[in-house]
């Protein structure tokens, strides 16, 4: 029956509209012959890929939309169709979309510059601070931003210089936060990039937005379904496509994931109440059983969102054109459409307020994209560079956009600053490292890494390291480039302690402790970000002596001096647990003199760790490494050592010792996605094999074998390790650690 109705309401309207008389005065505008649509998209995380479903189902019944708007992810839908792509393009780029590379915390390891890469390395899943040196803070949110802003950069660059929404092939709006007075803020112009980057913001996950110096963020905190807006802008019958969350049961705040939704889904009920009142027409799918982050499932959603409209076709119907008016209606919205050309730019233009942030963008950047058209090739190079940027740690976001000065294109680098301020050349970050490997002999150390940029010259930095707990250590380095080439000079200090074990017939029966301090000069070249060399020269002095147990060794302690020569190369595509790609650390050096020898020693060493992906699940890894003194007997403070997580996990730390060494291993991890990337993401299973031997001589060398297993975790503070390894004499240890888990 309401069915019916409302049909015949849609009719009556459109007849009445064509026997009102026109004015006098009014001759000249144009008589509508049928009511206006607008078009009204929610938010709700992954659930908005429904909207799709929708369009689809409009368009096949011929139903015009004047008007469109949205919020968060309606927002962004909204827009796409406001651009003039079809429904079936939109879900084409949902599905290319890699979803957990754009909600990355902070910008690809494999993007990260060398030196960012180390500090990643030493703290897995840092705290991190950022500001002034006397006003460091945390962040205002887990994502900066970066990622998803490139997205819309993309996909928006056609309309970069639309600065009205009303001209756009459907007239759009989207909504934000005030996040100053919690007010609803329209977004009808300016760029449109930042204005879908400002609706969906989620407080805390990702960073706010600033536009015309207001401090934004999502849309959907206040104005979810933004009937009032669409309305506003003239439709006479509003379609409401409605895919929030309705609040969850007890069962379903058990979990930080849970309670956050539960708080989104309280802040948006009440608006969202009021705005359905304001709809003609309300499509609402059945997405039960998807979530907000369920971005894996785009085309199960999209299916639901179809069927959800198709349920509501009979209504839809009364809103057809005909043929020939739909054709005149598409024809007069592609008319209106922007030609995806390949702009040919004429400068580079910089929006931002630190003079040393824009210098080291325009040594990246120079006139690389001067004169050259801004094809797919030159945008995918300019995405790279600009993430590349943020890899050095100066910057949390960048985006860019097309702008014209005195009748000339150019190209505009945004940095995303809030309050007007700057990006600070200060970073600290804060972590932890946790090891156990036997219940008396927990290793437990707080990290935290202290970085100062461009101290006395833009480029430079002084890096400073602590590390309390088991094992102690205080390190900084003053890291200088000489002029604009890539080779740098970095003087060095350190003081290290640390925890040593010695085993007979694997039993424990002493431990040590290995202290000493060095200062150093190294002069290397970074070739790119995955690649560096270095030379250096060290002195210093260190010492061992006995804490617990029986005293194996002879008192050992004296001065060293090290020439040395190391390259690394970090092409890992993640710091921890990669899914591809190869780590490996390979050094040379001579001791002119060490403690517990009269002469000089010579040594080298190489690690190297595989990653080959095999299914969309399996990930086949290696390892290995070798070290050897050239027939030397090396003293103690210089043995190399085996024993322990992947350098035999079925032995104690460090239980083989000796002047040479061998060993090698390979494993198999299997993947599952348990949270969304954001909070950490997959949990993985694994098992490895791992075989070798640390020797005086190679005629002695005792081969040892040891298989071991575990159970990792993703967390924003670094995996955490659950495993076990059994030796070939079937005895085992079971091992923990939380931090690390290359090492």
């Amino acid at each position: 029956m309401y069915k019916r109705v409302f049909t015949g309401l849609i009719a009556s309207w459109v007849l009445l509209a064509g026997m009102v008389q026109v004015p006098v005065a009014a001759q000249d505008a144009p008589v509508r012959s049928r009511p206006t649509v607008g078009l009204v998209l929610s938010g709700g995380g992954a659930r908005g890929f429904a909207h799709v479903g929708v369009l689809k189902v409009l368009e096949e019944n011929r139903v015009p939309v004047d008007y469109i708007g949205g919020a968060s992810i309606g927002g962004l839908i909204g827009a796409l169709y406001a651009m003039g792509k079809t429904p079936a393009e939109i879900e084409q780029l949902i599905e290319t979309l890699d979803w957990d590379k754009l909600f990355v915390s902070s910008t690809s390891f494999d993007k990260l510059s060398f030196r960012r890469k180390e500090d990643r390395r030493n703290i897995p899943g840092p705290i991190p601070l950022r500001g002034s040196p006397k006003d460091l803070r945390l962040p205002t949110a887990f994502n900066s931003g970066h990622e998803i802003g490139l997205l819309f950069d993309r996909v928006t660059l056609p309309y970069a210089r639309v600065n009205n929404f009303d001209d756009l092939p459907i007239p759009f709006r989207t909504v934000g936060t005030n996040m100053v007075n919690g007010l609803s803020e329209e977004l009808k112009g300016g760029s449109l990039s930042r204005s879908l980057r400002a609706t969906m913001s989620i407080p805390g996950v990702f960073a706010p937005v600033e536009i015309d110096g207001k401090i934004l963020s999502d849309g959907g905190l206040v104005n979810n379904i933004p009937t009032n807006v669409v309305k506003a802008m003239g439709a006479d019958i509003l379609i409401v496509v409605n895919i929030e969350t309705q609040l969850s049961d007890r069962a379903s705040l058990e979990s930080l994931i849970g309670v956050l939704a539960q708080t989104i889904n309280i802040a948006t009920a009440d608006n969202s109440r009021r705005s359905l009142q304001q709809a003609d027409l309300i499509i609402a799918p059945d997405l039960e059983k998807f979530t907000t982050a369920s971005f894996s499932s785009s085309d199960e959603i999209i299916k639901l969102g179809y069927d959800g409209a198709k349920q509501k076709e009979l209504l839809l119907r009364g809103l057809s054109l005909g043929d020939a008016e739909w054709q005149a209606h598409l024809a007069a919205r592609t008319a209106r459409e922007k030609p995806d050309t390949d702009p040919v730019l004429t400068f580079l233009a910089i929006e931002g307020s630190d003079r040393d942030a824009e210098r080291t963008i325009r040594e990246k950047l120079g006139s690389k994209y001067i004169g050259l058209p801004l094809d797919e090739r030159a945008r995918n190079e300019l995405e790279r560079d600009l993430s590349e940027l943020t890899g050095t740690g100066r910057f949390d976001a960048l985006n860019y956009k097309l702008t014209e000065k005195d009748g000339k294109l150019g190209l505009s680098i945004l940095t995303n600053e809030t309050n007007g301020k700057p990006t600070d050349p200060t970073r600290l970050d804060i972590g932890f490292d946790v090891n156990s490997i036997e219940t008396d002999d927990a290793s437990i150390s707080l990290l935290a890494r202290l970085t100062f940029f461009d101290v006395g010259r833009s480029g430079a930095e002084w890096r400073n390291d602590l590390r309390l707990g088991s094992n102690a250590l205080v390190a900084s380095e003053y890291f200088r480039p000489i002029g604009t080439s890539k080779v740098f000079i970095a003087p060095r200090l350190s003081y290290e302690r640390r925890k040593v074990s010695f085993y007979e017939n694997t039993e424990r029966v002493a431990e040590y402790s290995f202290w000493g301090a060095q200062a150093g000069v190294d002069i290397g070249y970074t070739f790119n970000p995955r690649s560096e060399m270095r030379a250096g020269y060290s002195v210093g002095y260190e010492k061992a002596s006995l804490r617990i147990g029986d005293p194996l060794l002879p008192e050992s302690k004296g001065k060293f001096s090290l020439a040395s020569l190391r390259w690394a190369y970090d092409g890992l595509d993640q710091a921890q647990v990669p899914r591809k790609g190869i780590l490996s650390r390979n050094s040379i050096g001579y001791y002119f003199d060490t403690a517990g020898r009269q002469d000089g020693i010579t040594q080298a060493e190489t690690r190297t760790t595989a990653f080959v992906p095999i299914s969309e699940r399996n990930t086949l890894f290696t390892f290995g490494g070798a070290g050897t003194s050239f027939g030397t007997s090396a003293p103690v403070l210089r043995q190399y050592t085996l024993g322990g997580p992947f350098r035999l996990g079925g032995y104690g730390v460090d239980e083989f010792r000796g002047s040479n060494y061998a060993f090698g291993g390979i494993g198999i991890l299997h993947s599952r996605q348990i949270l969304p990337a954001l909070f950490g993401g997959k949990a993985y299973v694994g098992a490895w094999y791992e075989g070798g031997s640390a020797y005086e001589r190679l005629r002695d060398a005792s081969y040892r074998q040891s298989v071991s297993t575990g159970l990792i975790v993703e967390t924003p503070l670094g995996p955490i390790l659950f495993g076990g390894g059994v030796n070939e004499n079937g005895k085992g240890r079971f091992f923990f650690s939380f931090g690390r888990f290359l090492r």
